[in-house]
């Protein structure tokens, strides 16, 4: 089974979470995702006024294969990357720019924004983003004692009976 590359939790998923959540609210975007390599959703956030947003785990696979697209693209160009994404509709746009070599920042919203507004404020949360993910790299990997297992199967018991 596939699973994400990153576990964000605790301290790193609460700044994540502040630095989408300020990104939606600088630049008026519809959605903002912070999206892994293999295309899990590692932290969203939608604005209180927008639509019902599209099935977020499709969008997030679907810009990660893109990514994989576009990085192979790029190779074949002689470029080391294409670090970001531009994709404008009639009615819409996404953009999508990569954080480090883990998670890729998307941004959904309509054609009243401006796209100067949106890269300017993704390129600022993403300064923030990088150092957060850089800190999660550095973390020591969490280790559970020899007790855990029956601690854990303990408290199942007691709570499923």
């Amino acid at each position: 089974m596939i699973e994400p590359s990153l576990a964000l939790y605790g301290e790193p998923f609460d700044q994540v979470e502040t630095q989408i959540e300020d990104l939606l609210v600088a630049t008026g975007v519809r959605y903002c995702l912070l999206v892994d390599r293999k295309g899990f959703v590692l932290s969203h956030k939608e604005a209180l006024w927008a639509p019902r947003p599209p099935a977020l785990d499709s969008v997030a696979t679907l810009v990660a294969s893109n990514a994989a697209a576009t990085a192979a693209l790029a190779n074949m160009l002689g470029e080391r990357t294409f670090s970001e994404q531009i994709h404008q509709g009639e009615q819409g746009a996404i953009y999508v720019e990569s954080v480090g070599d883990v998670a890729l920042l998307t941004l959904i919203f309509d054609s009243s924004v401006p796209l100067g507004r949106v890269k300017l404020h993704a390129k600022k949360a993403i300064l923030a983003l990088n150092e957060v993910m850089k800190n999660l790299k550095e973390a020591p990997p969490i280790k559970f004692d020899a007790d855990f297992g029956s601690s854990a199967t303990a408290l199942l018991d007691d709570l499923l009976g």
